[in-house]
């Protein structure tokens, strides 16, 4: 996927039962990110970017669930235990395709015109640095809300690979 070109479009079910559409959050800043009920590295990055949407009333969070090994039930536990908001259901990875994801989580940060303006890992932990010291996803939502791009487009997603279908 690439910066600054218009996002692909989706529309997926929620854990909720409910369609939710990509292009239905035009005017609004949106976090598409590729999640996973297993992956410790989401566990982390749930938990901060859990923290910093109390703060942003104009931001949407997709948490979409693209792996095909993941239960519906391991799903809606791990939404509910880590309270996250909108969890979507990918079993087919088409999202995952369109937005050529590799890895969870694998953050992808649209403006208000659903342009890509970050694309990559949430925040700066590696196999050579365990604790996060920036997080990605905050500076680029801050930078929008600010209505300025971000500085920092693009760094490399680091965490489990997605399980897609065979």
């Amino acid at each position: 996927m690439d910066i600054n070109r218009l996002a692909p479009d989706f529309e997926l079910r929620g854990l909720d039962g409910r369609l939710h559409r990509l292009s239905g959050c035009r005017g609004r800043i949106v976090i598409v990110n590729f999640w996973s009920a297993e992956c410790p590295h989401v566990v982390r990055t749930d938990a901060s970017l859990r923290a910093a949407m109390s703060r942003w009333e104009e931001v949407v969070w997709f948490s979409v669930a693209s792996n095909a090994n993941e239960s519906p039930a391991e799903l809606e536990n791990a939404a509910r235990e880590r309270g996250l908001p909108t969890v979507l259901i990918d079993a087919k990875q088409e999202a995952a395709d369109a937005y050529a994801a590799q890895v969870t989580p694998e953050a992808f940060i649209l403006d208000r015109e659903g342009v890509v303006r970050y694309h990559g890992a949430v925040d700066d932990v590696s196999f050579c640095q365990r604790v996060a010291t920036r997080s990605y996803v905050e500076e680029a939502v801050d930078a929008l809300l600010a209505g300025e791009l971000p500085a920092v487009t693009e760094v490399p997603a680091f965490g489990c690979s997605i399980i897609r279908e065979t």
